[in-house]
């Protein structure tokens, strides 16, 4: 039974990986071919995006007011954003323009037409507004000039680049004990996708943010925090996992849904219409990838998980507030 249900397609971890499987296993005679094709797609859908930023940095920017006449003007940007990548087929180059594009990028310019988020105020340089735009990155607002000159170090903590090669290295063994696992159980293999998907995107992330500190000399917000280290969902969700996502839902869905909640129904109450909208939505962007990876007709399960998610965030939240001083576990880092 268990077996039959991690094989079955409607586990949407399953379908990526089925998918990627698929990928990996080409007909003879047709591998070639397709991905010849795939990388010609691939590559008319970034210079798609890019002639798209060119006209939102050098237009939009400059000629069209902030507000509702702005947000007209990038729609069909978002029509582009949305319907290009539909052209793409393989799991890894279509997940990462999914995720850049549609994940972050639409949302960074829905900000962006109301002059927030990362790309407000406009950066002066194309070269930065493309950066910010497409690369799960955030400048900081104030950066310290000490620590553009000489990154500190606390004693005993191993360089970045140390621990990136080393969960490249956990990747590596992760993806090679998937020859093993007709002889694992199948939580076992489990556990393996979801370590193969954290990993996976841990690096993703911090590979993203090297060009933007290498050529433009950024000072960059921390794209994680150790997620295995949390305490609590609060801490996992909203300081320690994914902070890119975060940092775009919060002034994208959670402040916008908190000033109106609170004329509504108060401060005190505003906490769950606010907290609820903004993993839903999340949800919805995660339910999106997965169909644009695997072309499989939603099961909802996804959004669900997440709304489940944002529920007890609800729950933990009023809980402490209850038991403020009594008790409490303290953050480990």
């Amino acid at each position: 039974m268990i077996e039959d249900g991690l094989k079955s397609s409607r586990w949407p971890i399953m379908r990526l990986i089925n998918t990627e499987e698929a990928e990996s296993k080409p007909e003879q005679g047709q591998g070639d071919s397709e991905m010849e094709e795939e990388l010609k797609n691939f590559i008319k859908v970034w210079i798609t995006t890019i002639l798209c930023l060119c006209y939102c940095h050098y237009i939009v920017s400059r000629l069209i007011p902030k507000g509702l006449l702005r947000l007209i003007s990038l729609l069909p940007v978002f029509y582009l954003f949305i319907t290009t990548p539909l052209t793409l087929h393989s799991f890894h180059l279509c997940g990462l323009t999914i995720f850049f594009l549609v994940g972050l990028g639409i949302f960074k310019l829905l900000l962006f037409s109301f002059n927030l988020g990362p790309l407000s105020p406009p950066q002066p340089s194309l070269f930065h507004f493309i950066s910010i735009a497409c690369l799960p990155i955030k400048i900081k607002q104030n950066p310290n000039p000490k620590s553009t000159q000489k990154p500190r170090n606390p004693v005993g903590l191993p360089n970045k680049s140390i621990v990136v090669a080393v969960k490249a290295l956990l990747l590596g063994l992760v993806i090679h004990s998937y020859e093993y696992r007709p002889h694992l159980h199948p939580y076992v293999i489990l556990a393996l996708y979801c370590c193969n998907m954290y990993l996976a995107l841990d690096i993703l992330l911090a590979l993203s943010a090297t060009p933007a500190r290498a050529l433009f000399g950024f000072e960059l917000e921390p794209q994680s925090n150790e997620p295995y280290l949390s305490t609590s969902l609060q801490d996992f969700w909203g300081r320690r996992w994914n902070l890119m996502v975060t940092n775009i839902l919060r002034p994208s869905v959670y402040d916008p849904i908190r000033r109106v909640s609170a004329r509504v129904i108060g401060a005190r109450w505003a906490r769950l219409p606010e907290v609820m909208a903004t993993f839903a939505v999340s949800g919805l962007m995660h339910e999106v990838i997965y169909y644009y990876i695997t072309r499989v007709q939603p099961t909802w399960e996804v959004t669900w998980f997440f709304v489940l998610h944002g529920l007890c965030v609800v729950v933990e939240v009023e809980v402490k507030k209850a038991v403020t001083g009594r008790w409490g576990v303290h953050p480990v880092a």
